[in-house]
């Protein structure tokens, strides 16, 4: 019967994940991926591999459903690629499952450092995204963040954020400020929300951790029924499902 059992293991095909995840570019795709949106010529130059071999591994993610692909908001040329950290968490406990059902999911809760992590978010116009993921990573994580955001051309706050916000129980009182005006504070993160502010956000002190999230403008995105409403509401889903993953690297930096 042991043998029996063992042999019909043997015969059982690894799970998807670990498949498309066992070749070495791809996981390198991955993993590079995980820090943030990058776009094709990017991913090039760190792996050191040629263009089409990059982009064909990047096809095979697309068609997994792992890495999302979305045309930049600065130059229509480029394609920022993303890294569903959700969908491969669930593929991760799917082919933790099918070898042990008690690794089908783990949870483990962080001892917190007393020192605070300080991260920056930065958008154009500092008046929806940055806001909003400066207000939602402050619900989160609390105290054990000093969390800023700023802008490069500052204007008020658009109601489609605290609106959305404020179905999520969060009020979002906030004054836009300018990037430059924090350009010579030190942080660990400093994140840029679109594409546009990338190409000119400053340097900052300390080596921070310069993530980019490719996130299209929700103030331009209008309907008949909700203006640019549904447009901000989709954005605070997205922003919560991101800093859920931000936060866990906070915990793993607090760690250390």
């Amino acid at each position: 019967m042991y043998l029996r059992c063992v042999a019909n293991v043997e015969t059982l095909e690894p799970p998807p994940f670990v498949r498309l995840a066992s070749d070495p570019l791809r996981w390198r795709l991955l993993c590079e991926l995980s820090h943030g949106d990058r776009r094709v010529r990017e991913l090039v130059e760190t792996l050191g591999q040629p263009q089409n071999l990059v982009s064909y591994h990047l096809r095979k993610l697309r068609v997994a459903e792992l890495v999302t692909a979305r045309r930049s908001s600065f130059d229509g040329r480029d394609t920022y690629y993303h890294l569903d950290l959700g969908r491969c968490a669930g593929a991760l406990a799917e082919a933790g499952g099918s070898l042990h059902p008690a690794l089908a999911s783990s949870s483990a809760n962080a001892t917190r450092a007393a020192s605070r992590i300080k991260v920056l978010f930065v958008c154009t116009g500092n008046s929806g995204r940055s806001p909003m993921a400066e207000a939602l990573l402050r619900h989160r994580a609390g105290s054990t963040v000093e969390v800023f955001s700023a802008g490069s051309h500052p204007k008020p706050v658009h109601p489609g954020a605290v609106r959305a916000l404020a179905e999520r129980g969060i009020a979002l009182e906030h004054e836009p400020s300018h990037v430059d005006g924090l350009r010579h504070r030190r942080f660990h993160w400093v994140i840029s929300l679109c594409d546009r502010v990338r190409e000119v956000c400053p340097e900052f002190p300390g080596h921070p951790r310069v993530v980019h999230w490719s996130l299209p403008d929700p103030a331009e995105e209008t309907d008949d029924a909700g203006g640019a409403y549904p447009a901000f509401r989709r954005l605070a889903d997205e922003l919560d499902r991101r800093i859920g993953f931000l936060t866990a690297r906070i915990d793993e930096v607090k760690r250390a």
